[in-house]
């Protein structure tokens, strides 16, 4: 029998609060292409980085605060908007936050904190709410560097920063996260639909990198193209792995299932969120100019942003024992061989031939991934 300390609020469905919720995340997804974007460098890439990482941190937070607390009363309703505030704040720092805009963004993530903390300690299980007792000191002391590195700035900031995500990616070790419970259903079902949100990112990409240009065949051509790449990543992940993520974490105890929904859903989600961002500034610098060479810098993030999304869909894989983790490697390495392609040749040349290597990525699972 569960005991009192194991008891939870049963949640088996996604609240819409919980998508609209989503949607300001997207919203930060969007303004870290922007500075792609913007600043076309490996600066800007390391700023991207820095801030990815945070921010996916506390919003995957937000995800395991929701499997263990319903959003179903006025007040916690109230508290995760104004979590949705500190994300706005965040947000729209974003451009700025390694210059005048830092300290709004620190301010911002510690508003989310501390929102995070405060509706985690409703939870009707004990063992949560022990938990976030033990990781929220180190969410809070992120925060407090962040908060600093905004009034420093230079290359302190950038120091401060590092360290930040440092702490937050070794944080699991450093705390007892198999005291939080997963009820996988409810797990699997927000990752996903946040997932398929980000993935609408890259095709915004299409439209705003096509606004206010003639629509001639090379154009229209290239965002088909572009379509159809946004249309295999989707189809690699939701084709079935869905399905065997939920019951590969349901056939654990619940004690158990921390640990692989952390390296399934976090260590492994992390590159395929992160290269949707990438494809979506190579999409945007390439749909306008579909017949010239690509900068390097832009062919790199274009094919380099759908191989970071297969490694980290062959980890994801792998994390959990599913079949098939070899071949995304494996195309992960295969469709970096389009970068040279779009920078002597075509940014449309270089979009067929990563479409083509993803295409054949997932024909090869008819041959490794058994029929459920």
């Amino acid at each position: 029998m569960t005991s009192t300390a194991e008891k939870y609020e049963p949640i088996t469905r996604v609240a819409t609060l919980e998508v609209f919720f989503d949607l300001i995340f997207v919203f930060a997804i969007i303004q870290l292409t922007t500075v792609l974007v913007d600043e076309p460098s490996w600066r800007g890439v390391a700023q991207v980085v820095l801030m990815f990482g945070v921010i996916q941190w506390i919003y995957g937070g937000y995800v395991w605060l929701a499997n263990a607390v319903a959003p179903d009363r006025a007040v916690r309703r109230l508290l995760l908007l104004l979590g949705m505030v500190g994300f706005l704040l965040i947000g729209l720092a974003i451009p700025t936050a390694f210059d005048d805009g830092g300290v709004t963004f620190a301010l911002g993530y510690l508003l989310v904190v501390v929102v995070h903390t405060v509706m985690f300690l409703q939870s009707a299980n004990t063992s949560s709410v022990a938990g976030i007792f033990r990781v929220a000191p180190f969410n809070l002391l992120s925060a407090v560097l962040l908060l600093v590195a905004g009034f420093v700035g230079g290359g302190v900031a950038y120091t401060l920063w590092t360290i930040s995500l440092i702490l937050l990616v070794f944080t699991p070790f450093l705390a007892p996260i198999a005291m939080f419970r997963v009820q996988a259903t409810h797990f699997v079902e927000r990752y996903g639909l946040l997932l398929i949100i980000v993935l609408g990112e890259s095709i915004l990409a299409i439209g705003v990198g096509a606004s206010g240009l003639h629509l001639d065949f090379p154009l229209l051509l290239t965002a088909v193209m572009a379509l159809g790449v946004t249309a295999a990543l989707w189809w690699a992940y939701y084709t079935g792995d869905d399905e065997r993520a939920e019951h590969r974490l349901e056939s654990l105890p619940e004690n158990r299932r921390a640990r692989p929904a952390l390296n399934s859903y976090f260590y492994a989600l992390a590159p395929m969120l992160l290269g949707v961002v990438l494809l979506a500034a190579g999409v945007k610098k390439t749909i306008g100019h579909p017949t010239e060479h690509l900068h390097w810098f832009a062919a790199v993030v274009l094919a380099g942003g759908v191989a970071l999304y297969l490694l980290g869909h062959g980890l994801f894989r792998l994390s959990l024992g599913l079949p098939g983790a070899w071949n995304r490697f494996a195309g992960a390495v295969v469709v970096l061989a389009a970068i040279p392609v779009g920078h002597e040749i075509a940014g449309a040349a270089e979009l067929a031939v990563v479409l083509a290597v993803l295409v054949a990525t997932l024909v090869s699972d008819a041959f490794l991934v058994p029929e459920d």
